[in-house]
């Protein structure tokens, strides 16, 4: 078992369908990058340019909301990355 990335349906209105991603990685910017290498076209709706998570996505690894791209990750893991809700 490695850790899982899927992505939501409304990420894929700017990039195409996105399939999940098994990434055989230990921390959270690792099986990033291995869902990047499958569909290049995320990384910048992801990503800001320095490399951080940008503020208007949100992820969750295992129901937890996570910042930090060395946060670590277990085989069982799985990722959710979505558009955090914004508004007034």
């Amino acid at each position: 078992m490695v850790p899982r990335v899927v992505f939501t349906p409304q990420l894929a209105r700017f990039v195409g369908p996105v399939d999940a991603v098994q990434a055989d990685a230990a921390t959270l910017g690792e099986a990033l990058a291995a869902a990047f290498a499958r569909h290049p076209r995320l990384r910048g709706y992801v990503l800001d340019d320095q490399g951080a998570l940008r503020v208007n996505v949100a992820v969750f690894v295992d129901g937890q909301r996570r910042t930090a791209l060395d946060d670590t990750l277990v085989p069982a893991s799985t990722v959710h990355v979505l558009q955090a809700l914004s508004g007034g």
